[in-house]
């Protein structure tokens, strides 16, 4: 007998996570590589050299269906509709945004992915090729599918959490649901181990900072998607963004780890995520010098994405850039140089270039003069046709509009989110023993971040016998609603506070005005709950509060599985899946990995 591929494993796989998710079954309809193969070397050589460029492209198009025309897309790409985006450029792939307005709702997902299916359907003359239609739905802090989908708390929650059914289940959820709007690719999920503390940009996007966790989340999470979900997965951002202080949307990072520690730390996840049978991986704009000593981003270094991943990982699926028109990839080249250079280095897909003109011209141009030759511009376009083929998506790339809501945002669904959210709330300090709070009748503030978490908060306190007050004060409070929300606290019998990030003064809250809040509140003498809704790290900068909580996440879900903590109905079971540095002293424990109290 031959030895299973990990396609037929993650097939295999994916029966019990839709029966444990309780999905439809046969929601994955991944095809067999052979057939992938065949398919995709017949489809190739019938290829136009335009076809063949195109499909290394995936942009954005304005406009709620695919026949909306916008004025934007005409300043963007001459063209008016999005269906007319995808047929200028013969386009492999679209991703959708709130800002594009592509994602209201999901039936109008659903349409608008089969109007842009239809589109490219009809683009060749001699091949019929089916798009990939991507969005950034890791959940937690990013998504671009909102309410009704179920909404999962995130990476560091399952960090939390540590449970690899529970990230794997997630996952499933997630891509068939997506899968139900004709989105057949999720950009998730993030495999970068954030080991700094500061980190801008990643956060609780990752799972931990501890590789091995993350590694393991990672898989499972990658089986999920492509296993129970049926939709390709794409890790990110390789060869790892988690120890930074710069973001790579504004600046060009460098990640001084040494090969040593850049192997035990940030290349098993992208490891783990390649046994897993990953259909994607996605580049990071940043310099790590030893893996490159050029000072190229490593989207643009062959070194890292040919010599590393592809040679010394042996990957050989789809390579696609993080955004092109992110400020890491764009200070020491033009737009048209970028894209060849991207392509030189080993990717295989270029992602939102922000001059499609004279990036698809250039690749045109680069094939032509011999610069980047025909059998590697073929490796590529055999890739992507063939993830395309593996998925599912050329059998069967029409979705049922009027299926939609069978599958999207089940009560099934949300109560495998909540489930999941029930085991990631982390009590971080209770030395005050608050909690877990007594029945009874009392008056609660909820202040802080979030004009829908702190309302959130406040409906389910409200259900379990509090009579509320909210103050939101958001993520850069003014010292007039401070002195409000201190004067609420003084003619309420307790605070919850909520905390966003409030140890990023230099991005969200430049005068520390989160941090002050706080300890305006806690000089009141009245008992006061800190609770981070985002990055566990703010108790740093609170070290007076005696009872703080972590939820990592601002989802409705979090905020029911807080409640439930908070009033005792659930023992706490989220252990810190990170160590939180002291303030300042970035090498000082202040609560090591794997903290959390219970009762």
């Amino acid at each position: 007998m031959s030895r299973p591929t990990r396609r037929t494993v993650l097939g295999l796989a994916a029966a019990a996570v839709a029966g444990a998710a309780g999905l439809r079954p046969g929601v994955a309809a991944a095809s067999n590589p052979g057939r992938a193969h065949g398919w995709a070397t017949a489809t190739l050589a019938r290829m136009t050299l335009e076809e063949k460029v195109g499909q290394l492209f995936v942009t954005y198009a304005y406009g709620a269906t695919a026949q909306t025309a916008d004025r934007r897309n005409v300043t963007a790409y001459g063209v008016a509709t999005p269906a007319e985006v995808v047929a200028k450029y013969k386009l492999g792939g679209v991703i959708y945004f709130a800002w594009t307005d592509s994602v209201a709702n999901p039936p109008q997902i659903a349409a608008l992915s089969n109007g842009l299916q239809q589109a490219s359907l009809a683009v060749g003359d001699k091949v019929s090729v089916p798009l990939l239609i991507s969005t950034d739905q890791e959940h937690g802090v990013v998504f671009r599918v909102g309410p009704p989908a179920t909404q999962f708390p995130g990476a560091m929650a399952l960090g939390a959490g540590r449970s690899t059914a529970d990230a794997r289940e997630a996952a499933a959820i997630a891509g068939a649901e997506l899968r139900a709007v004709g989105v057949n690719q999720a950009y998730a999920p993030v495999a970068d181990v954030n080991v700094n503390a500061l980190n801008p940009v990643i956060g609780v996007r990752s799972f931990s900072s501890d590789p091995t966790l993350v590694a393991d989340l990672t898989a499972a999470q990658v089986t999920g998607l492509e296993g129970g979900g049926g939709i390709a997965s794409c890790a990110k951002h390789f060869p790892g963004h988690g120890d930074t202080v710069d973001d790579s949307h504004t600046s060009l990072p460098t990640i001084n780890h040494t090969r040593e520690q850049w192997n035990t730390i940030d290349a098993p996840p992208f490891e783990a995520a390649i046994e897993a049978g990953i259909d994607s991986i996605m580049t990071a704009h940043i310099v790590v010098p030893s893996l490159d000593p050029s000072g190229e981003p490593a989207t643009l270094s062959k070194p890292i994405l040919t010599g590393i991943l592809r040679e010394q990982l042996g990957y050989d699926g789809v390579v696609i850039t993080d955004s092109l028109a992110m400020a890491g990839v764009r200070q020491k080249y033009g737009d048209a140089e970028v894209a060849v250079r991207a392509l030189e280095a080993g990717c295989d897909q270029l992602l939102m270039s922000p001059a499609m003109d004279v990036a698809y011209n250039a690749v045109l141009a680069a094939v032509r003069s011999g610069r980047i030759t025909e059998k590697r511009l073929d490796q590529s376009v055999y890739r992507v046709l063939r993830l395309k083929h593996l998925n599912g998506v050329v059998a069967d790339p029409m979705v049922d509009v009027a299926a939609v809501p069978s599958v999207v945002g089940t009560p099934e669904h949300y109560a495998a989110a909540q489930r999941i959210a029930d085991r990631t709330t982390t009590v971080v300090k209770n030395e005050a023993g608050l909690l877990p709070l007594s029945a009874g009748p009392r008056k609660v503030l909820v202040t802080g971040y979030g004009v829908s978490t702190t309302q959130t908060l406040a409906n389910r306190l409200t259900a379990r016998g509090a009579t509320t007050t909210v103050r939101q004060t958001g993520a850069t409070p003014s010292d007039t609603a401070i002195a409000g929300a201190v004067a609420a606290a003084r003619a309420n019998d307790l605070t919850v506070v909520l905390t966003m990030k409030a140890w990023d003064t230099a991005v969200t809250d430049k005068q520390g005005k989160q941090q002050k809040l706080v300890k305006d509140l806690l000089a009141t003498g009245k008992p006061v709950i800190v609770v981070a809704v985002r990055d566990p790290y703010d108790i740093a900068y609170f070290t007076a509060a005696p009872t703080y909580l972590a939820t990592y996440s601002y989802a409705d879900v979090s905020m029911e599985s807080l409640a439930k903590v908070l009033y005792g109905e659930l023992k706490p079971a989220g252990k810190l899946p990170v160590d939180v540095p002291v303030a300042g002293s970035p090498a000082t424990k202040l609560y090591p990995f794997g903290h959390g109290l219970t009762w």
